[in-house]
C-alpha cells in the first residue's frame, strides 16, 4: 500500500509540474497485481500457472536480448570485431561456452573480461527467473494450510 501511494505521489508531482490533469492519470493508472498467491490462498489453476511461466520466459528472453546487444556493441566498438563475430562471441559468452575471437586491443580485453563476469551473473539470474514460478508452486503446494486440521 505504501509503494502504491509513493507511485501516486511521484506521478502527481510530475503531472502537476506539467499542468496535466491528475485525475485523468488516476483513472488510467493500473498497478500490476501481485505475481504469486499467498500461502493462505488456494493453489492457482494450471492455466494461470502456465501464464506465469510464459511471462517469466518472456522476461528472461528480453534480459538475454538486451545483454546480447550490449555484448555486440561492446565487442564491435572496443575489439573491432565485425557484427557477426561480435554476435557470435557475445552469444558464446552468454551461454557459458567462452570467448571465440582473439582480441588484441587493451580496451577489447577489458570489455571481454567484464562482459564474461556479467554474462555469468545474467545466466544465473535467468535460470532463477525461469524457475521461479515452478519453485513457488512447489513450495506453495507443500505449505498449503490444511483447513480440516485447524477446525
Amino acid at each position: 500500500m505504501v509503494a502504491r501511494q509513493y507511485y501516486y505521489f511521484i506521478a502527481n508531482n510530475l503531472l502537476y509540474k506539467k499542468g496535466l490533469p491528475i485525475q485523468a492519470f488516476k483513472n488510467r493508472c493500473t498497478f500490476p497485481k501481485k505475481m504469486y498467491e499467498h500461502r493462505s490462498e488456494p493453489l492457482l489453476p494450471l492455466s494461470v500457472f502456465y501464464k506465469q511461466v510464459f511471462s517469466n520466459i518472456l522476461i528472461a528472453f528480453l534480459v538475454l536480448a538486451v545483454c546480447l546487444l550490449i555484448g555486440m556493441f561492446g565487442f564491435h566498438f572496443t575489439a573491432g570485431a565485425s557484427w557477426i563475430d561480435a554476435f557470435h562471441n557475445s552469444s558464446m559468452l552468454l551461454s557459458g561456452m567462452g570467448p571465440v575471437i582473439t582480441i588484441s586491443q587493451t580496451g577489447g580485453k577489458l570489455f571481454s573480461s567484464l562482459y564474461a563476469l556479467f554474462s555469468g551473473i545474467v545466466f544465473i539470474t535467468n535460470i532463477g527467473i525461469i524457475l521461479a514460478p515452478a519453485i513457488h508452486r512447489l513450495f506453495h503446494r507443500l505449505h498449503l494450510e490444511n483447513k480440516d486440521a485447524t477446525s
